[in-house]
């Protein structure tokens, strides 16, 4: 499934910002980034689940806003894209 990450924290406090730099390494390090605060990835249902645990207990949810949104398939259909982004194929071959 194709997934899209979006959040919002507060950052008016020090913990504030520190929790906005957590939130933004968990997703960078399963996703990728197409706005600030927004990325999307190709998961299975475990992994979806630890991505949300782990965003989980990052956020606070009296603060701080985490949606989560599960497209279906063909994706072709459900995301138009316009403008300069270059997405990174991950279902293609790798190349170093």
């Amino acid at each position: 499934m194709l997934i899209i990450v979006t959040y919002d924290v507060s950052t008016e406090t020090r913990e504030g910002r520190k929790r906005l730099r957590r939130v933004a390494k968990v997703c960078e390090g399963h996703g990728q980034r197409v706005q600030k605060s927004v990325f999307e990835r190709k998961v299975n249902l475990m992994q979806f689940e630890e991505l949300e645990r782990r965003l989980l207990a990052e956020i606070d949810e009296k603060e701080d806003s985490l949606r989560l949104y599960r497209l279906k398939e063909p994706f072709e259909l459900h995301v138009k894209e316009y403008g300069n982004f270059k997405a990174v194929d991950f279902e293609g071959p790798l190349v170093i």
